[in-house]
């Protein structure tokens, strides 16, 4: 089986268990003749990936309890991975969403990681610095560099712990390594979409099988 999670730029396709990251038109040429399922949150992307034969858009097979409309068929595939817990996706933005016994609770949407940074830089040419990972959010930081990295971090993990309650929390997402060392017990899982992708397919065939009977 293989499965395309196609985002804004950047295609990352999952194939037993190994993850490789791409434009879209580099997945359309190497896989073009593969059966594959993919999700897309990018209209530019529609014609290009809906003209090659063999694959198939998951989107009308992704339902989660208590989706709002329009919300981003990324986000309801991460929110399948599993039945509870609070799901983050840290990429070009960070999302941020809440599912208790398998029903969508509410979200948010933050800027990513690299965001921050290019509204530090935008500020002034001081505050272009690059961010430290790990800078301790227990303590004020004494230098610029520690600032910026303070202000960044520190909204974001309050946040999210905020919002988590005695939930579980998953992590996904380039900048989710990034986070995890600010939210303890937070589990960081490359493959959180593709997972919730499996579980849909799998709702799917044991829906199609109890009709049959």
């Amino acid at each position: 089986m293989i499965l395309i999670d196609v985002g804004n730029t950047r295609a990352h396709v999952w194939q037993d268990g190994v993850i490789e990251h791409m434009t879209p038109d580099e997945a359309v040429r190497r896989y073009h003749a593969r059966h594959a399922m993919y999700i897309n949150v990018n209209p530019h992307h529609a014609d290009l990936l809906s003209a090659v034969a063999g694959w198939e858009d998951l989107a009308p097979r992704l339902h989660l309890a208590g989706q709002y409309d329009g919300m981003g068929i990324d986000r309801r595939a991460l929110c399948l991975a599993h039945p509870e817990g609070i799901f983050v996706d840290a990429g070009s933005a960070i999302t941020v969403d809440r599912v208790e016994k398998g029903a969508y609770q509410g979200g948010f949407i933050l800027p990513g990681l690299h965001a921050w940074h290019r509204m530090y830089a935008a500020i002034s040419p001081v505050l272009d610095r690059e961010l430290d990972p790990d800078i301790d959010l227990d303590s004020l930081p004494r230098s610029t560099r520690g600032s910026v990295s303070f202000g960044t971090l520190a909204p974001i993990v309050a946040v999210i712990e905020r919002s988590r309650g005695d939930l579980p929390l998953y992590l996904t997402g380039g900048d989710g390594p990034v986070l995890a060392k600010h939210l303890p017990d937070a589990v960081y899982d490359e493959e959180l979409v593709f997972r919730g992708m499996m579980n849909a397919l799998r709702s799917n065939e044991e829906v199609e099988i109890r009709n049959e009977e």
